[in-house]
């Protein structure tokens, strides 16, 4: 077995997967090639690695490229967890939309930052699934960690026909917080949870057959508990059912939390990723400069370390055993959600066996889920036409359409901002160079201006004077 990991670079990350990988049996004797396209975090990942597994005592091999295609040829599984344009693009994704009041938390999902992360990682996507068809194992899988997971599977869906799918930790984490607001093993509580990536469902909780959501919600409203995931409860409390995902992330997908400075005090109060602002660029850029300015290999221990709950290492486990594994999985949505749109990504209970992929049908969504999840679904769809077409126009209608932006900035100021975004991350979009947004016409209305007359069609006047006799409270004109 192969093993293709793009953007290995990230010594934590990659680390981790790795640890999963290597303490799994039936992956042990598997070759993993990492790439990256920065050198020295690549071989330093690389020395890591083969500590990693001569401290095993393992047969596997691993090698280490900056040539994507030597990485992915005759692979037979691809993992995927680049971050286009790291730290840097970070920032701006950050800094620049804070300037125009738009005050996000993590930053990297949804919102202008969400859009312009999905600006310069799809067209990669698509290289490399391009690359995938040509030169990979047949029928080799592509398991993708780049965020932001909804837009980026959904672009992955709509350009190629590589299996692909898309991981996150959100519904594992959320297990493990019910659990022990209601006091059961998460292996014990039958679920069933479905949406979107990081706005996902608990549509049912159960344990022995007994509803667990009257405790749950019970639980939630008291302060010590409440205090935890102000905005998930209170969203649950509004729409009936608890999401995937940390206050923090909830706060930017909904207009209702970080658009005002009561709602930011009230709900949106904790540090890190309770609400604070910046909590994950911050947290990016302290680890960054502490690898910057510290070796890993000298703190970074080689000794096998307990699985983690990521799904990549259970996904490859299922495959190459053909034991049946189940996890929430981001697929395109071919009939597993009916009241989401067809193609989009949508997250669902997924089966995993030696034969593929197995997503399964949840049906309709409750009506306002999936109105909720319609509100990112649209940004998203607008921000992977931007990505593929490098048509600015559009990259602007993803920003003012999502949520949260909507809610702060005015038309004319999302453009304002969309055009300093563009032009500060110009190097990591090659598809926009050359192109600009329009400028918008300035004109300013000086007190006495007074409107134009327009002669009306008297069809349309007939309306006008009807419209002036209700709003005089005079009642309807005889015939």
């Amino acid at each position: 077995m192969k093993i293709a990991m793009i953007g290995a670079g990230s010594i934590v990350f990659t680390k981790t997967l790795l640890n999963d990988m290597l303490g799994t049996e039936a992956l042990q004797g598997a070759t993993y090639a990492l790439m990256s396209p920065t050198e020295s975090k690549l071989r330093k990942m690389e020395t890591l690695a083969q500590r990693m597994i001569a401290a095993r005592g393992l047969p596997a091999n691993v090698y280490a490229t900056t040539d994507r295609a030597h990485a992915l040829r005759d692979a037979d599984y691809v993992i995927c967890m680049v971050q286009v344009g790291g730290v840097e693009a970070f920032q701006q994704d950050y800094e620049i939309p804070l300037k125009y009041g738009v005050d996000q938390c993590i930053g990297d999902s949804l919102g202008p930052g969400g859009v312009f992360r999905a600006l310069r990682t799809i067209p990669v996507l698509e290289g490399l699934v391009r690359d995938m068809e040509e030169i990979s194992s047949p029928g080799a899988i592509l398991l993708n960690y780049a965020n932001p997971m909804g837009a980026c599977c959904y672009a992955l869906g709509k350009v190629s026909n590589v299996p692909f799918l898309g991981l996150c930790h959100g519904v594992q984490t959320t297990l493990d917080l019910i659990s022990g607001y209601v006091g059961v093993p998460k292996t014990e509580i039958d679920y069933l949870c479905a949406g979107i990536n990081h706005m996902a469902w608990f549509l049912k909780l159960e344990h022995n057959g007994e509803d667990l959501y009257p405790l749950f919600k019970a639980t939630c409203e008291k302060p010590e508990y409440y205090v935890n995931e102000k905005v998930r409860i209170e969203v649950m409390r509004h729409f009936g059912y608890f999401m995937t995902e940390s206050t923090g992330h909830l706060s930017e997908y909904v207009p209702w939390f970080r658009s005002s400075d009561r709602g930011l005090q009230e709900f949106c109060d904790q540090p890190a990723f309770g609400g604070e602002s910046g909590a994950y660029y911050n947290w990016c850029a302290t680890v960054a400069k502490k690898y910057a300015q510290i070796d890993p290999l000298t703190f970074e221990s080689s000794e096998p370390e307990p699985r983690s709950n990521e799904y990549c290492s259970y996904v490859l486990e299922a495959a190459a055993t053909g034991q049946p594994f189940r996890l929430q999985g981001n697929v395109r949505n071919d009939g597993y959600i009916d009241n989401l749109p067809q193609g989009s990504c949508v997250e669902v209970p997924v089966y995993v066996d030696r034969e593929g992929l197995h997503p399964l049908r949840v049906g309709a969504l409750p009506v306002q889920c999936a109105a909720l999840n319609q509100s990112n679904v649209t940004v998203q769809a607008l921000a992977v036409e931007a990505a593929l077409s490098g048509d600015p126009e559009t990259a602007m209608q993803a920003v003012a359409m999502d949520p949260l932006t909507s809610a702060v900035c005015t038309l004319r100021e999302t453009r304002e901002m969309t055009g300093e975004l563009l032009q500060a991350e110009a190097q990591w979009l090659p598809q926009f160079a050359g192109k600009s947004l329009r400028p918008t016409p300035s004109i300013t209305v000086s007190a006495g201006v007074k409107p134009v007359e327009v002669p009306l069609d008297p069809a349309l006047a007939i309306g006008k004077r009807f419209g002036t006799l209700l709003s005089q409270d005079v009642g309807c004109p005889e015939e």
